[in-house]
């Protein structure tokens, strides 16, 4: 099967992903630094087995994702300068969506989130999901583990604002509802792309955990990690067509401080921050969760 020849589940393999795919690697790996000139079109074309088209629309992929740098007219582009991973954080809602939007170009795509609920995910999540509909991006599996907090557990926050009243159950009741909402169309989103045969494999599986969260984590394709605290505000909200004043936890614009496997991340010290993050959702996700029942 040649690489623009139609896939054995009627979908058509891109030769642009296959060779954006390669360099990607070969930039992350070190095996190419910063600075360093890529080979000409031509020459790309032939190690790759495809067309010149195939290979400018993969190296405007790359220039995209911030990995590749023009140099002139006809040149070809060199790898970029990339900022290191410890400077300033961004708020969630760019840098996930940012992030997602990167790791959504990998071949196999694998999410791991804990959080409070999937709302600021579902809204990051938004751009790639819509770059996939328009065959812009064309990952072959995604893979989506999800922690939340336990539905059914007496969790710290949120609670009411009164000490007087903290035993009132609306609060929790609100998030249970929130919760299945958020996480119900997360589900369905993802979901719709195998559906649709635009995603061969696509595996959502969401559970939760008897914890009060005071921070959120995404682990993207298991080499960068995304780290949020929430905070504690009171505010009102309604529910069932009251209102009421709640202690919550807040992270919708919450700073996400990035780290980084590879050559913009900080050596060992990033990597070792990923490993023992998923190490420890590993160890949450395979003891104590359950899975979290939509209906």
């Amino acid at each position: 099967m040649t690489p623009d020849s139609p896939a054995p589940n009627g979908t058509r393999s891109s030769a642009r992903d296959r060779v954006a795919g390669a360099l990607r690697d070969r930039i992350l790996s070190g095996d190419l630094r910063p600075g360093d000139k890529l080979p000409t079109q031509h020459e790309l074309a032939d190690e790759f087995g495809t067309n010149r088209t195939a290979v400018r629309q993969a190296l405007d992929v790359l220039r995209h994702e911030g990995l590749l740098t023009g140099t002139g007219r006809g040149a070809p582009p060199a790898v970029a300068e990339r900022p290191p991973s410890h400077g300033r954080p961004r708020s969630e809602g760019v840098e996930l969506s940012d992030r997602l939007y990167a790791a959504f170009h990998a071949e196999h795509v694998t999410i791991d989130v804990f959080s409070l609920t999937t709302e600021t995910f579902n809204m990051a999540l938004a751009p790639s999901v819509i770059a996939v509909s328009n065959h812009e991006l064309s990952p072959r599996s995604i893979t989506v583990r999800v922690l939340l907090p336990s539905i059914d557990a007496n969790l710290a926050l949120p609670r009411m604002e009164a000490d007087e009243e903290r035993d009132d159950p609306r609060p929790l009741e609100r998030l249970r509802e929130l919760t299945r909402t958020f996480a119900g169309a997360l589900r369905s989103s993802l979901e719709a792309l195998q559906i649709r045969e635009l995603v061969p494999e696509v595996r959502v599986d969401i559970r939760t955990v008897p914890l009060t969260p005071t921070h959120k984590v995404y682990l993207l394709n298991g080499s960068e990690a995304l780290y949020g605290y929430y905070k504690v505000v009171p505010h009102t909200v309604f529910h069932r067509g009251e209102s009421m004043r709640i202690h919550d936890v807040m992270g919708l614009g919450a700073l996400l401080f990035r780290q980084a496997a590879g050559p913009d991340g900080r050596g060992g010290q990033d990597a070792a921050f990923i490993e023992e993050t998923r190490l420890w959702f590993d160890s949450l996700w395979t003891s104590i969760s359950r899975p979290l029942e939509l209906g």
